[in-house]
């Protein structure tokens, strides 16, 4: 592979903002995009020789062979573009399916790939023959990405974009019911940016009220010194179990070591526990359960300390993944206080905000 950029490249990134900003809040202005739940992926592709790079530069081509195929098919001879890799259950993103991709076993990848195939939504073009772009602004590239793919057809799409904040907030609330995650503001006048948080994000944020029903310990815990890392969360079902939905995180050294001490006359015994099957193997198999363990974190201990399901808090969130009983934070929850006033049976589904669907066909467009 000899391209004007080379892998592996780091991704240009956004910071979170309140509020879809104005068009002219910054010089040269701004051009809006839904914001994608998929894989961010930089797709580079000379002749037959295909790379493609994920967030953190790891290679995605040998879980997405029908991505692979498709960058054959369909792009520019030599190119590198930014996108984000999909799925696509019913009429709107399936975040689940997608992570499902990340397995060991080709057989398994390429059964996924037929039953649930994958698409490539792009957004930015950084490369274009012996051309690299990436200094160009953003105005410019996205003239050459439009003249460059407009031909583009499934699974392959362009995506949207509009320079009027307006329309801009409807795509907010009304995608979300298509699985979408908020929207994204670029400047116009920008570079491309690799790793740098120059791009403007707004996303959906709630709250709700959870059950604590264990927690894991921090990397740097000791058994001097425990540590808790995160906590384990739960919604009680209509049929009465408590779900497993996610986890928050994100306290201070010292408030981790607090935790493990106010936490500890909850410790309860795994046999006890409404996760106690998380020890047996075999359950694993029926479902997922929080001692389960990551295909991303491969042989990392995910084990955790339960507690007696009698404490309720409160957590922020940005939207949930999967639907019904079985539908989970789709990111770490952020832990905002204690509910003392709050009873755990009361932490059910029925608190969560509805969203109203929205055709997923809509927003990708012809």
């Amino acid at each position: 592979m000899d391209l004007p950029v080379m892998p592996p490249l780091r991704p240009m990134l956004a910071r979170s903002v309140k509020g879809v900003p104005a068009a002219d809040s910054v010089d040269g202005g701004l051009v809006y995009e839904p914001k994608w739940d998929g894989f961010r992926a930089i797709v580079f592709r000379d002749g037959d020789e295909v790379v493609i790079g994920s967030r953190s530069t790891k290679e995605l081509g040998r879980y997405f062979p029908e991505i692979e195929a498709a960058v054959r098919e369909q792009l520019p001879e030599r190119c590198v573009v930014d996108a984000e890799i999909v799925t696509v259950v019913g009429d709107r993103l399936d975040f689940d399916t997608l992570s499902q991709r990340i397995h060991p076993a080709a057989s398994r990848v390429a059964e996924l790939a037929e039953r649930t195939p994958a698409s490539l939504v792009v957004f930015d073009l950084l490369a274009l023959g012996d051309e690299s772009l990436v200094d160009l602004p953003l105005a410019e590239r996205r003239d050459r990405l439009e003249q460059a793919l407009g031909d583009v057809h499934d699974p392959v799409h362009l995506t949207r974009t509009t320079y009027d904040a307006a329309e801009a907030t409807e795509w907010f609330h009304a995608f979300e019911g298509a699985g979408l995650d908020g929207v994204v503001a670029k400047r116009l006048a920008d570079p491309y940016v690799p790793n740098g948080r120059t791009m403007l994000k707004v996303k959906h944020a709630r709250t709700a009220d959870v059950v604590v029903a264990g927690y894991r310990l921090h990397k740097t815990s000791t058994d001097e010194q425990p540590l808790l890392g995160s906590m384990l969360l739960g919604l009680v079902a209509d049929d009465g179990r408590l779900q497993h939905v996610g986890v928050c995180a994100s306290f201070t050294a010292g408030r981790r070591a607090e935790l493990v001490e106010e936490l500890a006359p909850l410790v309860a015994d795994p046999a006890d526990h409404p996760w106690g099957a998380w020890q047996d193997a075999a359950a694993h198999a029926e479902g997922r359960l929080p001692g389960g363990q990551s295909r991303w974190t491969g042989t990392k201990d995910l084990s955790f300390v339960p507690l007696r399901p009698e404490r309720v808090a409160e957590v922020g969130y940005e939207h949930m993944e999967g639907q019904g009983d079985g539908a989970r934070f789709r990111h770490t929850a952020q832990f905002k206080r204690w509910r003392p006033d709050r009873e755990p049976s009361s932490c059910t589904y029925a608190q969560l905000e509805e969203v109203v669907r929205y055709d997923l066909a809509q927003v990708l467009g012809p």
